[in-house]
């Protein structure tokens, strides 16, 4: 079966995986095949389904929480299982309280514990959450890794398609592209940073919470630090604000006083979509199945959404051939001879 993938982000390369493992003959289109525009570039790649529950819903709990095993599976070695670690500043103990109160999966540290997890953390917190079970990745690497098996495995890529109609499927992943024509799709900004310093020295994703909203820092190793990221309810493209870049420094500075002096490497911003509940939907119509509103879970749930969406396909293809012959059954009984 030959199925169009239309979409190169995060969603789009899943999918195209999870088709290619079942054995379809995958094409993907995207008219920016090196990830300029998809805000999986941008993401923070943290595995965290109960951290995530504490602003989500359970079903992304439920559906994220083998993430980690999924992504195990797609590109060996590529993930970090090191946990997560949660902390705010003395002043803002009750968030850490909050915070517990809508979640599960984690346990209580002390300042001793904070500083055997993280010794560049030694003394600057009481407190903290600890999540054992949730894990991390580059979503750049895995980005990157994955377009190369694919194409290994012989996925064509391609900036342009004249017709989709010499396909059997049809697959879209154009994410917050659909912006507009779905009217329930909405988008969400999200605005990030990179620093690099060798004063600081991180082995987990750690999250800072603040009243206001909290920010994480992601290891990139070598001395490099994704800072992130805003919610701004907008899909107002352009360089990242400097109100959030100023709240994000602060934030790497509240953590530890050594991002004061590091290097900004990187600024960036993109567009999430998501629907009124910030879930992922997967729907059909025809032969075209439409994965969207990933929102700020892409890395998260990408690996179970590709499968429900193929699942989709299958199915479908499936109810095609079952009409097929049943129409051929009635031919050849008679019952749709012309009379």
């Amino acid at each position: 079966m030959r199925v169009l993938v239309k979409g190169a982000g995060i969603a789009g390369l899943t999918v195209a995986h999870e088709l290619l493992r079942r054995g379809a003959e995958v094409t993907i289109v995207d008219p920016s095949r090196n990830f300029s525009r998809a805000a999986s570039w941008l993401a923070g790649g943290m595995l965290a389904p109960w951290c995530e529950r504490e602003s989500a819903e359970e079903a992304v709990l439920e559906r994220g929480q083998d993430s980690a095993d999924r992504w195990e599976a797609i590109l060996p070695g590529k993930v970090v299982r090191n946990g997560t670690l949660v902390v705010a500043p003395n002043r803002d103990q009750s968030e850490l309280k909050r915070f517990a109160s809508r979640t599960s999966g984690y346990r209580w540290v002390e300042e001793r514990e904070i500083a055997m997890l993280e010794p560049s953390l030694a003394g600057r917190f009481r407190q903290g959450l600890f999540f054992p079970q949730e894990a991390h990745l580059d979503p750049r690497q895995v980005l990157l890794s994955l377009k190369d098996d694919l194409s290994a495995e012989g996925v064509t890529f391609a900036d342009e398609i004249a017709d989709d109609g010499e396909f059997a499927e049809v697959v879209d992943c154009t994410g917050a592209a659909r912006i507009g024509q779905n009217r329930e799709l909405r988008g969400v900004r999200g605005e990030m940073l990179y620093l690099r310093t060798e004063e600081v020295t991180l082995a987990r994703p750690v999250r800072l919470l603040h009243p206001r909203f909290p920010v994480y820092i992601v290891p990139r190793g070598e001395g490099l630090f994704m800072v992130g990221a805003t919610m701004i309810e907008t899909d107002f493209q352009g360089p990242i604000t400097a109100r959030s870049l100023m709240e994000l420094l602060n934030a790497a500075y509240a953590l530890h006083p050594a991002f004061a002096d590091a290097a900004i490497a990187e600024t960036g911003s993109g567009i999430r979509p998501a629907f009124p509940d910030n879930l992922p939907r997967v729907t059909r119509e025809g032969k075209v199945t439409v994965l969207n509103g990933l929102y700020r879970h892409g890395f998260l749930l990408a690996p179970a959404m590709a499968a429900e969406a193929v699942d989709m396909v299958f199915s479908g293809q499936t109810k095609q051939r079952r009409w097929h012959e049943r129409g051929r059954a009635r031919w050849e009984n008679g019952s749709l001879r012309c009379r």
